[in-house]
């Protein structure tokens, strides 16, 4: 069976979150460890999406995971079977970690010798865009039966991140997402962020993700470990 901590942590005050990011990102490139802020809707697949990820690159990297969630340790227990590090971090009600919960997290998980961290934030599309995590990147997963108008919906969410990754396109023919229309939205919005269309089920699209991912945390260690 496996196991893994189960951590409580507490809301702060919203006042100061931004230079306690700054100030966690830079303690987190000294140690060589790259976070990854991972968020989507419930849903989306975000859970199975971290899982093929995690099977792909952990050879190459030391990984751990910190899954955040209002309750439960469901996540937590799926993403443990992948043989990494897990830590389930419980959020007390609130619907979104903030550099502070995620600095107390990554306490309380030991993160020497990791390479690379996930972060898979509480499920939905409104504040957990509002707050920095100190993550090095921040991605999000939309799934196709959300719908493509996302971006229209909640455009902070989509402005904020460096790639989105739009899951379950073997469910393209059974909705009305047009991958074309989506994109034009992402292009007003946030032009530097790279699209990934994949199926976290099937596999398809993963190997373009996957590979731009391990180039960004290859090429980030290169940089801070040369410092």
């Amino acid at each position: 069976m496996n196991t893994f901590r189960v951590l409580e942590i507490k809301k702060t005050v919203f006042s100061g979150n931004d230079e306690r990011a700054k100030k966690l990102r830079n303690d987190l490139e000294q140690r060589g460890v790259f976070l990854l802020n991972v968020m989507s809707s419930p849903g989306s697949g975000k859970t199975t999406t971290l899982v093929r990820t995690i099977l792909s690159m952990k050879e190459q990297f030391n990984i751990g995971v910190m899954e955040a969630d209002v309750d439960s340790d469901v996540d937590a227990s799926t993403i443990a079977a992948t043989g990494v590090k897990v830590i389930q971090l419980h959020t007390g009600g609130m619907c979104h970690l903030d550099a502070e919960m995620t600095r107390e997290g990554l306490e309380n998980f030991d993160i020497q010798g990791l390479d690379l961290v996930f972060l898979e934030n509480v499920g939905n599309l409104i504040c957990t865009a509002e707050y920095d995590t100190g993550a090095a990147r921040s991605i999000m997963i939309l799934s196709v039966p959300e719908g493509d108008d996302k971006p229209l919906k909640y455009p902070v969410m989509f402005q904020k991140v460096d790639a989105i990754l739009v899951n379950k396109i073997d469910a393209l023919p059974l909705f009305d997402f047009n991958l074309d229309r989506f994109k034009k939205h992402i292009g007003a919005l946030n032009p530097r962020a790279v699209i990934f269309p994949i199926s976290a089920k099937t596999g398809e699209g993963m190997e373009a993700w996957i590979s731009w991912l391990t180039n960004e945390v290859t090429s980030w260690k290169t940089i801070h470990t040369n410092q």
